[in-house]
């Protein structure tokens, strides 16, 4: 390719928007039109590159601060190959801003006006096409070589950059490594591009590793010598023998045996083993490095072949030593054992007794307010925890609920005044619950009482001091406000020091535990409704349980409410039934109701075992693994079972 001047670089552009053939690679030409039709970007202005505030960068880095402690080492190792051919290594968040940075010092000024820098932002609405953030739209390893660049700034840049995926796959952040000035010959990148591609998967690898302690790991390759050393793609796999991690290859592998998406990873996580190999968990101590690699074959249920390395679990009583005796005892309460749950825990039980603001994030019904209350539980704070849910207080009531009033200060005001939940929390925590939804006048005297520890209630001309901790919750992403002018980019500042985001219930793994907890809650509950006292029995003041076709129907359910849903169902449940076990038929018909009219046109003259077995693979959508576990049977019984009645499996 000749060098091209600025206009003829945007007559290139021109010409690609009026549909003429394109003479770039196809990757550029999409980039180019969502600049021009998606983001209404001018190729004719040049903008420079932006560089994030600093206390917007620690927002960034304390999200990312695992992955960047995780991917360390293969930074350092990646940028001692390349640096000495004068490249720059940036580690770019999902949003496109760079996390972690190495480069040449003496470089530091023109890398940093070229954006090539710590902070830099290099997603596509707002740079254009550029090598970070046009992977983050393909999640794929690309070049971007000078002119393919749609804003002429960045045209003299030579741009190599990886996906990385954490282990739901899930895009999570970019890896890039780039020159400021490079041959003309764009395949002059090609080694770049194997190099960034191979540190990438390391990445992923490293940070499967870390999260899947406690699962079989299962570590693939086409040759035998690089098993141990380079797989090519792994996955995780837990004790019931179901997908609960993978890297992007795995993720890959997994979907071309079972002729589904990759991009679509929420098909993988949660199948069978069997579903994507010949082979089922019982099997894998026989694929551990006790054999000789060039022994440890797997074959696809497509018929591809592969040699595998499989990792066992480390000991359980391991993980309950350190979660157990870290997490303090009002945020343990929290959680059963779900490793992702634990993490989070530890991180507030750190947390709890500083003053740093915490943003909670998570679905509507996963328990943020629980959540907030356990954080002012460990924090040894005198005060009250004071709970408001932003979003439930009419917009004209909010300002007086949240900072108090003077009497007479307005229509209906309160003769005698009233004290603001800000001064109630005085000493204790104040949460602020659905903060996305305060208005921007009410964020300015938020961030003001923040700042100075001060709250002047309305009507008054004078100030009283407070001390409190806030917490803050929603279910909105804020930088998304942010960017649309509904949010305060210093109040998210402020409130977003930490964030501690709970998972929604369908990505939690102690579903039973949480089940069993909520009937308890209920039960305790209903005798208290009854007047019952301790020690006080009546024929009603019964434990309940479910009966595994109840179980398996719950597990099955998407639950868009979580917690809350959950809670609910089984509250409903408990009141429609007569003993003390809850059946399929007392649960709420939103859960069940395809499977209700399949069961009403079955009858009892056949087999019991043969009709529960049949509920309970419908309810788990014939995923073996799941209806064992719900029948508290090991898989190959359900698979004699399925054998001996006739029931044939559905792909």
């Amino acid at each position: 390719m000749v060098s091209m001047n600025y206009a003829e670089h945007i007559r290139e552009i021109e010409r690609t928007a009026q549909g003429n053939p394109p003479t770039r690679d196809l990757v550029v030409v999409d980039s180019w039109l969502r600049c021009l039709n998606d983001y209404r970007l001018d190729p004719t202005k040049q903008s420079e590159a932006y560089i994030v505030p600093e206390t917007q960068l620690r927002e960034h880095q304390q999200q990312s601060e695992e992955l960047i402690h995780i991917a360390r080492s293969g930074l350092d190792a990646l940028y001692q190959q390349v640096g000495g051919q004068n490249y720059v290594l940036l580690l770019s968040d999902h949003q496109g801003v760079a996390v972690e940075f190495l480069g040449d010092p003496s470089f530091n000024n023109p890398l940093r006006k070229a954006g090539l820098f710590l902070g830099s932002e290099w997603s596509e609405e707002r740079a254009g096409t550029s090598a970070v953030g046009t992977c983050i739209k393909t999640g794929e390893v690309l070049t971007i070589h000078q002119n393919d660049h749609f804003d002429g700034t960045h045209t003299n840049l030579s741009c190599t950059a990886a996906p990385i995926f954490n282990t739901t796959g899930e895009l999570t952040a970019v890896l890039d490594i780039s020159l400021l000035s490079s041959p003309i010959v764009k395949t002059s990148q090609n080694l770049a591009l194997h190099l960034v591609e191979a540190s990438a998967r390391r990445i992923e690898l490293a940070n499967l590793m870390a999260r899947s302690r406690y699962d079989w790991v299962l570590r693939f390759a086409r040759s035998p010598d690089f098993l141990d050393v380079d797989p090519e793609a792994a996955i995780s796999i837990n004790g019931s023998g179901c997908v609960t991690g993978m890297t992007h290859n795995g993720a890959k592998l997994l979907a071309q045996a079972a002729n589904l998406v990759w991009r679509k990873p929420e098909t993988l996580i949660g199948q069978s083993l069997s579903s994507f190999f010949e082979i089922n968990v019982e099997k894998l101590p026989e694929l551990t490095r006790a054999r000789p690699s060039v022994e440890r074959l797997i074959t696809t249920v497509c018929g591809r072949t592969f040699f595998v390395h499989a990792i066992e679990p480390q000991p359980r009583h391991a993980q309950a030593q350190h979660e157990g005796h870290d997490i303090p005892e009002p945020l343990r309460a929290l959680s059963g054992q779900d490793s992702g749950m634990n993490r989070l825990l530890f991180r507030a039980g750190r947390l709890a007794k500083t003053n740093v603001g915490i943003l909670i994030q998570g679905e509507t019904g996963t328990g943020k307010e629980y959540l907030a209350r356990a954080i002012h539980e460990c924090s040894g704070r005198t005060g009250r925890f004071i709970a408001i849910n932003c979003a439930a207080i009419p917009e004209h009531l909010i300002e007086s609920e949240l900072f108090g009033h003077l009497g007479g200060a307005f229509t209906g005001a309160a003769s005698k005044g009233r004290r603001g939940l800000i001064e109630e929390a005085d000493q204790g925590t104040l949460f602020l619950d659905e903060i996305g939804d305060m208005t921007l006048s009410l964020q300015s005297r938020l961030l003001r009482v923040l700042s100075e520890k001060r709250v002047q209630p309305v009507g008054s001309t004078t100030e009283r001091s407070v001390d409190i901790r806030v917490l803050a919750a929603t279910h909105r992403c804020l930088a998304e406000q942010v960017s649309g002018g509904r949010f305060r980019a210093d109040l998210l500042y402020r409130i977003n020091a930490a964030t501690l985001a709970l998972p929604a219930l369908r990505d939690r793994t102690d579903f039973n535990w949480l089940v069993n907890t909520l009937l308890e809650d209920n039960h305790s509950s209903n005798a208290k409704a009854r007047g019952q006292g301790a020690g006080r029995h009546s024929e009603n003041d019964r434990m309940l349980r479910l009966s595994a076709a109840a179980l398996t129907a719950l597990r099955a359910h998407s639950w868009p409410g979580n917690i809350r849903e959950l809670d609910n169902a089984l509250a409903v449940a408990s009141a429609l039934t007569d003993s003390s076990v809850i059946e399929l038929a007392h649960l709420p018909d939103s859960l069940t109701p395809q499977h209700l009219d399949d069961y009403a046109d079955l009858e009892w003259s056949a087999d019991p075992k043969r009709q529960l077995l049949q509920e309970s693979l419908q309810a788990c959508g014939w995923n073996i693994s799941a209806t064992a576990k719900a029948l508290n049977l090991d898989r190959s019984t359900v698979h004699r079972q399925m054998k001996r009645f006739g029931l044939e499996r559905h792909r």
